[in-house]
């Protein structure tokens, strides 16, 4: 199947658009601000400028179809926002594919396709793909970051549920975060504590420095033997370890791929993230292989692409 899609990934701070081939390689790639505190409009004008720019940089490709990876929940049939955090200002309810076939106009055929699916859904989808759980038939693939999403495929095809919120992992209900607040207004869910704005809460509430600003900062002064810091380092990477051994009790994947800024602390926070697994699962799931992510920032736009491409295909 010939020509390109359009890639791209819709983040809280950050989108970025890429053209992609056939085999889902990035051809070109931009980047620009979210906008999101703006509201929709802003955010669907920056997917439209992005991907002006770059389709003006490849006049002669022929474009197949668009593929979006986007914060909040998605029902995918509609490429409509179910519900969202306020990351992206009253992004609930935005038909985000209708609003991005239309800003195109003449530039995308009407045989083309618009798929939108979840950021870490579509993140998934390039691990599973061209990443960590290439060659796997299921996979859970976790994103640990400024929050905590999860993505599930099972028999080579991603698992969306009944009301189009499989595989959010982070409000699952977590030991050990009973004390902290999860952004979608209740207690105690992994985001709380698992996350980078959660492991930073945390910190404070163990009595650490008022004046440290983000997790970074935390993971920098575990390194130097901080006791506080290694302590909110160590419950936040075991949350999430048990809250994986859950996951994995229900789902049983072949392989569980982690990515995300947090797990990049190294070995003080994956140490106790799999000893925690380790202690919960049951003897069934010990040897589950739980890996790193290889494709880093460009998982989501290679899953974007193959979700595009398998759309056009009828198989997304």
């Amino acid at each position: 199947m010939g020509g390109i899609v359009l890639a791209v990934d819709i983040g809280g701070t950050k989108t970025v658009a890429a053209l992609a081939d056939g085999d889902d390689v990035i051809l070109d790639e931009l980047a620009a601000p979210t906008r999101g505190a703006e509201g929709p409009g802003a955010v669907i004008g920056t997917v439209l400028r992005l991907a002006a720019r770059l389709l003006d940089r490849a006049p002669t490709a022929r474009l197949r179809g668009v593929g979006i990876g986007t914060a909040g929940v998605v029902d995918v049939r509609t490429g409509t926002i179910v519900s969202s955090t306020d990351t992206l200002t009253d992004w609930t309810g935005t038909p985000v594919a209708a609003l991005v076939r239309a800003g195109l106009g003449s530039r995308l055929p009407a045989d083309a396709v618009v798929h939108v699916q979840n950021d870490v859904d579509a993140h998934a989808a390039g691990e599973f793909r061209h990443g960590a759980a290439a060659g796997a038939d299921s996979a859970l693939v976790i994103a640990v970051g400024t929050g905590v999403g999860a993505g599930v495929i099972l028999d080579g095809r991603s698992l969306r549920g009944a009301r189009h919120v499989a595989g959010e992992i982070a409000h699952v209900p977590t030991p050990g975060a009973g004390h902290l607040r999860c952004p979608c207004g209740r207690v105690g869910h992994l985001e709380a504590i698992g996350s980078g704005i959660g492991l930073y809460r945390h910190y404070l509430t163990l009595g650490g420095d008022p004046s440290e600003t983000d997790a970074r900062g935390i993971a920098r002064r575990a390194a130097a033997g901080e006791s506080q810091a290694v302590q909110a380092v160590r419950d936040s990477a075991a949350a999430v370890g048990r809250a994986i051994a859950a996951a994995a009790t229900l789902l049983d994947p072949e392989r569980v791929v982690i990515t995300g800024g947090v797990p990049e602390i190294g070995e003080p926070w994956w140490s106790p993230m799999d000893a925690a697994f380790r202690s919960e699962a049951i003897d069934a799931l010990q040897d589950l292989p739980i890996v790193a992510g290889t494709l880093g920032g460009h998982a989501p736009l290679r899953g974007a692409a193959a979700s595009a491409w398998a759309a056009l295909k009828g198989t997304p």
